[in-house]
């Protein structure tokens, strides 16, 4: 309670007076500050996306929901109100790639959310093709003897059609699993194998699903923007979006055989205390959650 009073006296009467002295001090606005005092990364840009909210002016304000296409117009716009002179290009260029970052993180999320929207159809042609694919990556020594089969229980779907256990993310589910196959072959192959252990197996496919919406709702809320921010100096893009989930399913095969669960009945709790460790780190500015080749 006294937080949120604080952070509402300090936002709606405080900081005007504190940013009013620091100007006086120092002879730069907000801005100029925060753009000129760190490095490039989410510690800067998340600092410019709360200067820009917080403004009461209606320009900068704006800025935070600028588009790609606009951002060099947004950066001169900006400058012109706050009197900074164009030919000062360190300030032009990083907060060129603020916005960049900013505008991106929003692009990104819409791009993630339309992927997710697309029903698994099993008379796309291409859906179809890629379900095989992941099939023959994970299990390249056995062939799939048809369609509709309970081999897929071998890489964890729960029956004999994968397409139902993508109702939750839609055709994101699938490519999330697809691309970690892809371009980790030998690690997922081995998380699966680990996955069918006699005492603390899980459903690989399932689990992979599962971490997909971990990632969605992650990106969704705005907590991947530190790791994003520090990942990426410009525009994310959907590859980054992969590459955080190819992170998830490595730490969270760690986490689940660190942890020796009972059994698989207990997966929700220790899904939720991994998911609490992610956000965790999330919280550090200069975090970068990646898996390297």
């Amino acid at each position: 309670m006294w937080a949120r009073l604080w952070a509402f006296l300090y936002s709606s009467y405080f900081r005007f007076w504190v940013k009013w002295v620091l100007r006086l001090l120092t002879g730069k606005c907000e801005l100029q500050r925060v753009l000129g005092g760190g490095a490039a990364g989410a510690r800067r840009t998340l600092s410019v996306e709360h200067s820009l909210k917080s403004s009461k002016n209606q320009i900068l304000r704006n800025a935070v929901h600028v588009e790609e296409a606009e951002v060099d117009k947004c950066v001169r716009d900006v400058m012109k109100e706050k009197k900074i002179q164009q030919k000062d290009t360190g300030f032009k260029t990083n907060l060129h790639i603020s916005l960049l970052q900013i505008s991106g993180y929003k692009r990104l999320y819409l791009d993630v959310e339309n992927l997710r929207k697309v029903p698994y159809d099993s008379e796309n042609k291409e859906h179809e093709e890629q379900l095989i694919e992941l099939w023959n990556l994970l299990m390249p020594h056995e062939n799939l003897k048809a369609r509709i089969s309970k081999q897929w229980c071998d890489i964890g779907f729960q029956g004999d059609d994968p397409k139902t256990d993508f109702r939750g993310m839609g055709l994101l589910g699938l490519v999330n699993l697809v691309y970690f196959s892809k371009h980790y072959t030998s690690e997922a192959r081995q998380i699966l194998s680990r996955s069918n252990h006699p005492k603390l197996g899980y459903s690989y496919a399932i689990v992979g699903i599962n971490l997909t919406e971990m990632a969605y709702s992650l990106l969704k809320n705005g907590a991947l923007k530190p790791h994003l921010y520090n990942v990426v100096s410009g525009l994310p893009h959907m590859e980054h979006f992969h590459q955080f989930y190819c992170y998830l399913v490595y730490e969270f095969d760690k986490f689940w055989f660190e942890e020796e669960p009972e059994s698989i009945m207990h997966f929700n709790q220790y899904r939720e205390k991994f998911h609490e460790k992610i956000k965790g780190l999330l919280l550090d500015c200069n975090v970068v959650l990646t898996l390297q080749n």
